[in-house]
């Protein structure tokens, strides 16, 4: 068996990451890599360089749904991306494939995480995650529009399950919701909505790690 990949975006910025086991990659870079900028296809390159085998990817999402409140963590089980820049490192009749999340790796990466009790969290098995091509937060109408189709909404975790794919990398996500979709709560989306649920989320996101990457390395 090849080695473990840990994939880390916005919402995990400072979060103290298990020091052995897993190759971390922190999916914006030293400063901060825009979403649609994301050069995915080599990220997943230096993983295989790295000997991984499979990747686990925290992403920050925005809940479609009431019932999916800030602090809610999603293992998504498919995704939608239809207008998501074309990104493939094959070529010819190879770069045809058929993308999504490796099922079998999705489910050690839950059960890992159902181990953490005392993170006192609770991973929602399955749920569709909407690609949106960023960097702009999206319009009251849009996620109307989005919402009948999907459960979160994020910008960098199908194109990055579709490189990983690509590369011959297992690939599951857990995704933590750290704000309403704008429209879905009452009160006006902010961005400093949006940062301050990524710092209110980060604690129990590493105690969650702590006690899931040992399972899975």
């Amino acid at each position: 068996m090849g080695g473990l990949a840990l994939v880390a975006g916005s919402g995990a910025h400072d979060v103290e990451l298990p020091a052995d086991g897993p190759t971390v990659v922190r999916r914006h870079g030293e400063g901060y890599t825009l979403p649609h900028e994301i050069d995915h296809a080599a990220n997943m390159r230096a993983l295989v360089d790295a000997g991984c085998d499979r990747v686990l990817a925290i992403g920050s999402v925005g809940g479609l749904a009431a019932g999916l409140a800030p602090g809610t963590f999603v293992c998504p089980d498919d995704f939608i991306a239809l207008d998501a820049p074309a990104a493939t490192a094959l070529a010819g009749v190879a770069a045809h494939r058929v993308p999504g999340f490796d099922p079998e790796w999705r489910r050690r990466v839950l059960d890992a995480f159902a181990a953490a009790d005392e993170a006192r969290i609770d991973v929602r098995d399955g749920g569709v995650y909407w690609q949106a091509n960023g960097p702009r937060l999206e319009t009251r109408a849009e996620i109307r529009f989005v919402a009948a189709h999907a459960d979160v909404i994020g910008m960098t975790v199908a194109s990055e399950c579709i490189a990983a794919g690509e590369a011959g990398l297992a690939y599951a996500a857990v995704c933590v919701v750290d704000n309403f979709a704008n429209g879905v709560a009452e009160t006006e989306l902010t961005l400093e909505d949006v940062v301050a649920g990524q710092a209110r989320h980060r604690a129990v996101l590493g105690a969650a790690l702590a006690v899931a990457i040992p399972r899975l390395a």
